[in-house]
């Protein structure tokens, strides 16, 4: 089967729900990948099994992993499986992660391995074992990062090392694959609706959230875009300056994304 295949890590809600759906409509089959599922749900609402019903209920294709990305032996393992009974890995999008909302030096050591388990090590794993084995010259890597990987002030200086270090991983890469995997950085530099990040903020906090379509717009477009488009930083900011994100969404009903991108007023042409 010619029908290609992405791998979505972090798709049991927010952005990772929403660009399962809208890749899934793009025509790709998806490898829906979170720790939240039906029978072992999380704190927060939405699970990769919600999400895969969603690609279905609209035509698409998709299966449902539960996996926590600092596993990584699960990772070979989800390589292995994605490799044999789906034939094909064509796009990867690195896109889970946490934001420990505490200074690093009042949080405990822990929390802050975790973070750089969840948002270095999961994404190089993921890069490691399935990368090599994409098809040459056609692979893709996307890796979702933070305007806080320039924004020390932002407060969650975890997150802020992290994706910066992911996002000098992703360029390293870009070299080393060059001309055989595209490994590109998309760095969410305004507030886009997340279960995750609204569950940390403070209840008199309210940003003018965006809808997390805004993303598909900008990970529709980097994945079509040729082999030597590599170790490239895009900011959600300049991708809607040039017209290929669309204007301004708010997302006022703050529940978890259930349209695809088209069926929402406003995509750009």
């Amino acid at each position: 089967m010619t029908t290609p295949v992405a791998v979505v890590t972090g798709a049991s809600r927010g952005i990772g729900k929403q660009l399962s759906i809208d890749l899934a409509e793009r025509g790709y089959r998806i490898v829906c990948v979170a720790r939240s599922t039906s029978e072992s749900r999380g704190r927060l609402p939405g699970d990769i099994d919600e999400t895969v019903a969603l690609v279905r209920e609209q035509g698409g294709e998709a299966i449902s992993v539960a996996l926590d990305v600092r596993d990584e032996d699960g990772v070979s393992k989800l390589a292995e499986r994605v490799y044999s009974e789906l034939g094909r890995c064509d796009l990867l999008i690195n896109n889970a992660a946490v934001a420990p909302p505490l200074p690093a030096l009042q949080d405990s050591t822990k929390r802050w391995r975790v973070g750089v388990d969840v948002n270095l090590n999961g994404p190089f794993y993921f890069m490691y074992y399935f990368c090599p084995r994409m098809p040459e010259g056609e692979g893709k890597v996307i890796n979702i990062s933070s305007g806080a990987a320039v924004t020390p002030e932002f407060g969650r200086p975890n997150y802020t090392a992290t994706k910066l270090a992911l996002e000098g991983l992703s360029q390293s890469l870009a070299h080393e694959l060059r001309g055989k995997v595209a490994v590109n950085v998309l760095r969410l530099d305004l507030a886009v609706w997340s279960e995750g990040f609204a569950a940390t903020l403070p209840e008199d906090v309210d940003y003018p959230f965006e809808h997390p379509v805004i993303m598909s717009d900008a990970v529709l477009w980097m994945a079509e875009q040729a082999i030597d488009y590599s170790g490239r930083i895009e900011t959600i900011t300049g991708l809607r300056e040039k017209g290929i994100v669309r204007p301004e969404l708010l997302y006022k009903d703050r529940e978890p994304a259930t349209a695809s991108s088209s069926s929402l007023r406003g995509r750009p042409e």
